[in-house]
C-alpha cells in the first residue's frame, strides 16, 4: 500500500521524488508529500488527494535541496486528508518521518510524550516516531533512530531525515518491504523497485529488524538488534522499465490481461518435462525423498491468491491423493492450526510482501513445518524468508486487480502438484496428457483475447446491474469465486461467487429478471449437474450468462448469452475461464466511469493487517 521514496546525491532532489511515486500510484494511496532539505532545514510540502494535485503545489511553492524523502499514504490512522499526509515532522522542525506500516502502541507513546510537553497535530501514529527520535536525538540521526523504534511495538518500512545531521536518510523495516538503490555517485531509498528502476537496476534489500544509512558517501546496513554493520548481497533487477508502461493500452490491468498468452509461457517456461510427464522445479530445495515425506499440505494466502489456494487443493488431492488445507492467511495465526514437521505449508503472495501471508508463513515455520512461496516479485521477504519457492515470472503487475499473476499462480500449483504426483501414483501418460494440455494454453488464451469485443458488447448490456452472481463446479468454482472479486473490486458492483449447487441454500431468493448469473459451464465431468442449475435459474427469470466450451442441446433456449472457449481439460479450464471474466470486470468498469487500475479503498500489496 504505502510507498516510500528517498534520494541522496548531487542532483534536484524534488523531481526526483515525484517520479518515484507516480510510479508508486499503483499501489494505492490517498495522499502525498514530499520533505526535502533546503540548505537551511527541512521544509515539506503535503497534500491529500492525487499526485497531480501535489504538483501543482509544489508549482507555487517549490522546495530545493539534494537530499528529501517521499510519501503516498493510505489511511489507517485518521483520515485522508492534509494534516495526516506524510511526511511528519518533530515538534522542533528538524526532523521529518515518512513511516509505512502501524505502530500498535501509539496510544501510550502518545501520553507518554503529551506529558513531556509535546503537541501533536496529526491523527496519525506516525507522528509518534517523529517526536520519539526528536526525544532521543544528539546529533546522531541513526542513534536517535534506533532509540525511538527500541520503544516502538508494531510494524514499520521508515525513512527519516534531519535538519541537524543533514544529507543523510536513514532508513529502517520491521514487517514492511523497503530497499537501498546504489546510482552513479547517489543514492535512494524505496519501498519498491518500481519507483527507482528508472536511475538504477543495483538493489540491497532490507530484512525484518535492519536499518540503512545512506548519504553522499556510500550506505551502510546495521542490525538494529546487535548494532553492527551487515555486508548484504547487491540484487541486479532484471525486468525493465518498459514492462511497467502501459504500452498503448488504456490502463495497465487491460495491458495485464492480455499479456497472459506471455506470462502464463513464462511460467511454464523450461520447467516442463513431457518424454518424462512430470515438471522440474530447481528452487523447491527439497530432495523426492523430503517431498514424500509430507503428510499433508496447508496453503495460506489473501484475496486474489487464495483462490488460486483453493485450485491448487483441487489439483494436489485429485492427481497427487496427498490431503490439503487451504486457509485464510489472515487467520491463520490466530487459531491453533494442525502443522508440524510432517506439513509442507505454500504461501501464495503476487508481491511477496502481503502482510498476513508473511505472518502466516513465519507462524508456520515456527511450528517446524517447511515451506515454499509462489510469488512473483523476486527478491520479496517470502521470497527471501521462505525455505524454497516457485517464481511466477509473471513480470510486474501494476493493476490493483490482480490478472495474470492469477493464471500463473494456478500454472505453478499445477507444476508443483505434477511433480509431486508424478513421484507417487499419476501414469506417464496422465502427465504427458496434462502438459500437452499446458502447452496449448498460450495459444487458446490468445484465441479469446481475440474476441474481446464480445465481451465488451456484454458489458454495455450489464453495465447497470446492482447485483451479480457468479456459479461454478469443482475447479471453475474458485474460477466463479475469481471473477465475482474482479466485478466488485473496479466496478462496485455488488457479487458473489458460489458453488453452483450451493445457490438453492440461499442465494435462489435473489433471483428475478434484474439478476445476471454468470455460470461457468464448461462440457467437463460435471456438466450435467451445473445444466439443472441453469434450469433453476431460468425458472426464476434470471438472465444467464454462461461460458461455455461446445454447442449443447442441454442449454438450448436456456442463455441469454453465451461465450465460447476453447475446449481443455478440467483441471486446466479456470485459466481459460478466467480471462473473458477478467475482460467482464474490466469493460463494465471502464463504462462506469471506474478507475479501474487505482480502485477506491484497495491497496495492490497489503503490507499491514
Amino acid at each position: 500500500m504505502c510507498g516510500i521514496v528517498g534520494y541522496v546525491g548531487p542532483r534536484v532532489a524534488t523531481p526526483l521524488l515525484i517520479e518515484g511515486l507516480k510510479r508508486l500510484e499503483y499501489r494505492g494511496y490517498d495522499s502525498a508529500g514530499v520533505a526535502v532539505m533546503n540548505g537551511s532545514g527541512v521544509e515539506t510540502v503535503k497534500e491529500a488527494g492525487k499526485i497531480a494535485r501535489l504538483e501543482a503545489l509544489l508549482a507555487t511553492t517549490p522546495v530545493h535541496g539534494t537530499t528529501g524523502i517521499a510519501h503516498t499514504r493510505w489511511a489507517t490512522h485518521g483520515p485522508p486528508n492534509q494534516k495526516n499526509a506524510h511526511p511528519h515532522m518533530s515538534q522542533d522542525g528538524n526532523i521529518a518521518v515518512v513511516h509505512n506500516g502501524i505502530i500498535e502502541n501509539a496510544n501510550s507513546l502518545k501520553r507518554m510524550l503529551e506529558k513531556r510537553g509535546y503537541k501533536f497535530m496529526s491523527d496519525t501514529d506516525t507522528e509518534v516516531l517523529a517526536h520519539l527520535i526528536q526525544e532521543t536525538f544528539d546529533g546522531n540521526l541513526e542513534d536517535a533512530v534506533i532509540e525511538a523504534l527500541n520503544q516502538v511495538e508494531g510494524t514499520y518500512g521508515i525513512a527519516v531525515i534531519s535538519a541537524i545531521d543533514t544529507h543523510k536518510i536513514v532508513a529502517a523495516r520491521k514487517g514492511s518491504p523497503l530497499l537501498v538503490g546504489l546510482g552513479e555517485n547517489e543514492y535512494f531509498i524505496a519501498s519498491d523497485v518500481s519507483a527507482i528502476l528508472a536511475h538504477t537496476r543495483q538493489v540491497v534489500y532490507l530484512d525484518d529488524g535492519e536499518m540503512a544509512v545512506v548519504d553522499r558517501n556510500g550506505y551502510r546496513i546495521i542490525d538494529l538488534n546487535a548494532e553492527e554493520v551487515l555486508h548484504k548481497k547487491v540484487a541486479r533487477i532484471d525486468w525493465d522499465l518498459a514492462q511497467i508502461e502501459r504500452g498503448g493500452f488504456a490502463h495497465f490491468m487491460l495491458k495485464e490481461i492480455f499479456e497472459q498468452p506471455h506470462t502464463v509461457e513464462n511460467t511454464m517456461r523450461g520447467r516442463l518435462l513431457l518424454d518424462e510427464g512430470t515438471s522440474k522445479l530447481g528452487g523447491l530445495n527439497l530432495t523426492d525423498e523430503e517431498l514424500l515425506a509430507f503428510d499433508n499440505i496447508v496453503i495460506t494466502a489473501c484475496g486474489t491468491s487464495w483462490h488460486s489456494a483453493l485450485i491448487g487443493e483441487g489439483l494436489i488431492e485429485e492427481l497427487a491423493r496427498v490431503p490439503v488445507e487451504v486457509e485464510y492467511a489472515s487467520e491463520f495465526r490466530y487459531r491453533n492450526p494442525i502443522v508440524d514437521e510432517k506439513t509442507l505449508c505454500i504461501v501464495i503472495s503476487q508481491s511477496g510482501e502481503t502482510a498476513d501471508t508473511l505472518a502466516a508463513m513465519r507462524e508456520a515455520k515456527r511450528r517446524g513445518a517447511r515451506t515454499l512461496g509462489i510469488v512473483n516479485v523476486v527478491g520479496s521477504t517470502i521470497a527471501r524468508e521462505a525455505d524454497g519457492g516457485i517464481y511466477i515470472h509473471a513480470g510486474p503487475e501494476i493493476g490493483v486487480a490482480s490478472t495474470k499473476a492469477f493464471t500463473s499462480q494456478v500454472i505453478a500449483l499445477l507444476l508443483f502438484t505434477l511433480k509431486l504426483a508424478r513421484l507417487r501414483d499419476l501414469s506417464l501418460l496422465r502427465g504427458r496428457e496434462i502438459i500437452t494440455g499446458m502447452i496449448e494454453l498460450p495459444q487458446q488464451i490468445q484465441q479469446i483475447l481475440d474476441r474481446a469485443e464480445e465481451i465488451e458488447n456484454l458489458a454495455e448490456e450489464f453495465k447497470r446491474a446492482s447485483n451479480f452472481l457468479y456459479l461454478g463446479r469443482g475447479y471453475n468454482f474458485p474460477a466463479a469465486l475469481e471473477g465475482a472479486l474482479k466485478l466488485k473490486e473496479i466496478s462496485y458492483i455488488h457479487a458473489e461467487g458460489y458453488p453452483a449447487a450451493e445457490m438453492k441454500h440461499g442465494p435462489i431468493a435473489l433471483i428475478d429478471e434484474m439478476m445476471p448469473v454468470v455460470f461457468i459451464a464448461p462440457h467437463d465431468s460435471v456438466f450435467d449437474k451445473i445444466t439443472s442449475n441453469v434450469h433453476e435459474v431460468k425458472a426464476r427469470k434470471g438472465r444467464v450468462i454462461a461460458i461455455t466450451s461446445r454447442d449443447e442441446p442441454a442449454l438450448e433456449g436456456m442463455l441469454d448469452y453465451e461465450f465460447r472457449i476453447p475446449e481443455t481439460m478440467d483441471i486446466l479450464m479456470p485459466v481459460l475461464a478466467s480471462v473473458p471474466l477478467q475482460l467482464l470486470a474490466y469493460y463494465v468498469a471502464v463504462k462506469l466511469g471506474s478507475n479501474v487500475d487505482q480502485p477506491r479503498n484497495l491497496a495492490k500489496s497489503v503490507t499491514v493487517e
